[in-house]
């Protein structure tokens, strides 16, 4: 229970990191979302995309497979919107990279921004969080287990235990056997007879 409340938070601050990682800016002062998704796969171009045909809509993509992995509990949903986020960010690092030359980091807008440290640990809390997760499986092998426990207080049964009945008289016994106390075949107790007259 508790490693999928802690793998339900990671999830929900990656997806919500890789996001908002469009919003900020990833090369040289240019932010994600002017990034064409044709780019990622053709090469990068100067040329700024829409909305939705930028680097949001993978990001986007793999938030709401985040959130259908929360709410059926899957593990696997969660790690494939990790594997979106990571691949992506990658596959663009890649493509700026060959039309940069190279990459470099600044802090004053030059290189990789803000916006590429969000999306790749957000893509590393969702493969975290996936990891935590305990799963549907796990749920539903807890659920079949039988229910061994015995309550408090319980004092198991003894082995000459013979139940609320008492003892069966035509079974075997713990202390049936040859002794001065057995019963034997043939012999009746005489009826204890009472005087009429009491002795005063």
């Amino acid at each position: 229970m508790i490693r999928n409340v802690i793998g339900s938070i990671l999830a929900l601050i990656g997806a919500t990191a890789a996001v908002w990682s469009p919003f900020r800016v990833w090369y040289d002062g240019r932010h994600g979302s002017d990034y064409r998704i044709q780019d990622l796969f053709g090469g990068i171009t100067s040329n700024d995309g829409g909305l939705f045909t930028s680097v949001l809509l993978p990001m986007a993509f793999a938030a709401l497979l985040t959130l259908i992995g929360l709410l059926l509990r899957s593990r696997l949903l969660v790690a494939l919107a990790g594997v979106v986020v990571l691949g992506f960010t990658v596959l663009w690092m890649v493509r700026q990279g060959q039309a940069a030359g190279s990459l470099t980091a600044g802090g004053d807008g030059d290189g990789l921004g803000l916006g590429v440290a969000l999306a790749f640990g957000g893509g590393v809390l969702l493969l975290l969080s996936a990891a935590l997760m305990s799963g549907r499986r796990a749920l539903r092998r807890r659920r079949e287990e039988p229910y061994d426990e015995e309550p408090p207080g319980h004092v198991p049964a003894a082995a000459d235990d013979w139940g609320p009945y008492g003892r069966d008289p035509n079974g075997p016994g713990p202390y049936q056997g040859e002794g001065r106390y057995d019963a034997r075949p043939g012999d009746e107790e005489e009826p204890t007879r009472h005087s009429r007259f009491r002795r005063h």
